[in-house]
């Protein structure tokens, strides 16, 4: 009733003027001009009133999107389990704070267990999608004491959400659609870090992720993924893989192919690795400032406007060396610090 308030004033001026005014029926000139100023005023009033009110509940739903956003894709905490964490995101839809890029990192029974995962298409669109993967992977990740389990349920929760998006797009076939969204996708990283700095990861369609030593940038992978989530059944066989330790130091970058393939005016791609090795040269290399870094040069190749969705995932080992059998510390860059190469997808799936 009070957001009518001023409007019904308004009405009432135009109206009282109209009826009760001697100008408003004279036929002069300088009457016609004063019915038009006061419909004018009457008029003006009227739109303001209504921008004012339209801007505050733009602002109330924005709000409100935010908090919502904030709760399916929200910041981690600074450390997990010893590892040092940093995210940051960006949305290819101006209306959006996030999109169809997904992360999560959490510590468990099992280890720090990572997901990071790309829904098919960006902004609100794949939000639905994503809040599937990443509703499956919060509860999964606690629950499995193997990594391919973890996946399986994610696949089993991202065909439901597909099943059920069908229904609600075809609600009159008859029978009922129960066939997935045909071409709909999510690919997916999933990651370990045991207690020992071990690093088990199983990938389906995702960029790997780049090892930060002191003075290399690797992928931590070079071998060809599984397809992505949603466009062929999970092999019936199926094991994490081991990818070598993440040593005191070092630190590993999750990123989606936003980070990858984002171009500039003359289609050159972004690159990521070089953007990454000035980086960690800088004297306050912390995973934020990192993050930050990036963000800035990818910003400043695209022209402030990327084409795809981009989220970064960074976690560096920061626990305190392990101690040898003579009782001092262990020698981590002769030992741990050894990257075991990743098998081809053939000796993956024996």
């Amino acid at each position: 009733m009070v957001r009518l308030a001023l409007p019904a004033a308004w009405g009432a001026v135009a109206v009282t003027y109209r009826l009760t005014c001697p100008l408003a029926h004279q036929e002069g000139i300088g009457a016609r001009l004063v019915s038009s100023a006061v419909l004018f005023v009457v008029g003006t009033g009227l739109i303001l009133h209504t921008r004012r009110t339209l801007l505050r509940e733009l602002r109330q739903a924005r709000r409100i999107a935010s908090a919502a956003q904030g709760v399916l894709l929200r910041p981690p905490p600074p450390r997990i389990d010893g590892l040092s964490v940093a995210a940051a995101q960006l949305s290819a839809d101006p209306g959006a704070a996030i999109g169809g890029d997904l992360y999560e990192a959490v510590a468990t029974e099992h280890g720090v267990r990572v997901v990071m995962g790309d829904a098919r298409g960006h902004g609100i669109a794949a939000l639905g999608t994503a809040a599937a993967v990443l509703g499956s992977f919060r509860e999964a990740a606690y629950d499995e004491p193997e990594l391919d389990r973890v996946l399986r349920r994610l696949d089993r929760a991202l065909a439901r959400h597909l099943r059920e998006r069908a229904r609600a797009e075809h609600p009159c076939s008859e029978p009922p659609s129960t066939a997935p969204v045909t071409e709909e996708f999510v690919t997916v990283l999933l990651l370990e870090i045991g207690a020992d700095g071990e690093v088990r990861v199983l990938n389906c369609g995702h960029p790997w992720p780049y090892r930060l030593a002191e003075r290399r940038i690797e992928p931590l992978a070079r071998a060809e993924p599984l397809p992505p989530l949603g466009l062929f059944p999970l092999p019936a066989e199926l094991s994490a893989t081991p990818c070598g330790s993440l040593p005191p130091g070092e630190a590993l970058l999750l990123h989606t192919d936003g980070a990858q393939d984002a171009r500039d005016a003359e289609g050159r791609f972004f690159p990521l690795p070089e953007v990454l090795a000035r980086a960690v040269r800088e004297p306050s290399s912390t995973p934020q400032a990192l993050l930050t870094a990036v963000l800035t040069a990818l910003l400043r190749h695209t022209g402030g406007a990327p084409s795809d969705d981009v989220a970064l995932l960074m976690l560096r080992n920061d626990r305190a060396p392990a101690a040898s059998p003579g009782g001092g510390p262990r020698d981590v860059a002769a030992g741990a610090g050894r990257t075991t190469p990743c098998p081809q997808p053939a000796d993956r799936l024996r």
